[in-house]
């Protein structure tokens, strides 16, 4: 089995000091920095563009695991990737040519995503899984945190995984929005292999990043 990777998300951090809450992530054992970015268009909040992302950079050598939550997506793919993104994680709603937009993350040399809402369906990315390093499956309707983890949605990423399985993918199945220390288990139990959580992290057990982070890999 895999092991249980953790990308905490910095949209519950403090924005006025996110280097020093992704310093205190890395020190406290994460293993990949989740950021979400969201245009006010395809979700209904704003968060963060490049040059924020490019100012972090500079507090981690952890992979920056970057949602994008913006419409249309091709056109700021390679601003994401200059400003230090590792990952790119898009989805498939969100552009006009999801093949195109693969290659062009992959031509920059960054790890592609794709990304699943609660209603979308795997067949409408299924025919790219072999082409792609991730598969990002919301639990909640993207747009913001703190939200209640969908239960349905774990039928999904079973499905998910039999479809890796039975073809000898190698795509990480990545689950995030509400993720807890109850539901944790559920989704390693399905098949996910990343655990986004932001809330969970900054805010249980007073604050303790690393036992939080501790209790959702095991």
């Amino acid at each position: 089995m895999k092991k249980i990777l953790i990308s905490p998300s910095i949209l519950a951090g403090d924005f006025s000091q996110l280097g020093k809450d992704i310093q205190k992530l890395e020190d406290a054992g994460a293993d990949m920095i989740h950021v979400d970015v969201m245009d006010g268009h395809f979700v209904p909040n704003i968060t963060i563009g490049p040059p924020v992302i490019k100012s972090l950079r500079k507090y981690t050598d952890l992979p920056f695991d970057v949602h994008l939550m913006i419409s249309p997506v091709h056109k700021y793919i390679e601003d994401f990737s200059k400003a230090g993104s590792d990952i790119i994680t898009i989805h498939p709603e969100a552009t006009e040519n999801l093949k195109d937009s693969i290659d062009l993350i992959k031509s920059l040399g960054k790890k592609v995503g794709l990304s699943l809402n609660p209603d979308t369906p795997i067949d409408k990315i299924e025919k790219y899984l072999d082409q792609i390093d991730l598969v990002l499956v919301m639990t909640v309707y993207p747009g913001f945190g703190g939200q209640k983890f969908i239960s349905k949605v774990l039928k999904k990423i079973k499905n998910l995984k039999n479809i890796k399985d039975e073809n000898k993918f190698r795509f990480d199945i990545e689950v995030d929005g509400g993720v807890n220390f109850e539901n944790n288990k559920l989704a390693i139990e399905a098949g996910a292999n990343i655990l986004v959580s932001g809330t969970t992290i900054f805010k249980n057990n007073n604050g303790d990043i690393k036992k939080n982070i501790n209790l959702l890999r095991t």
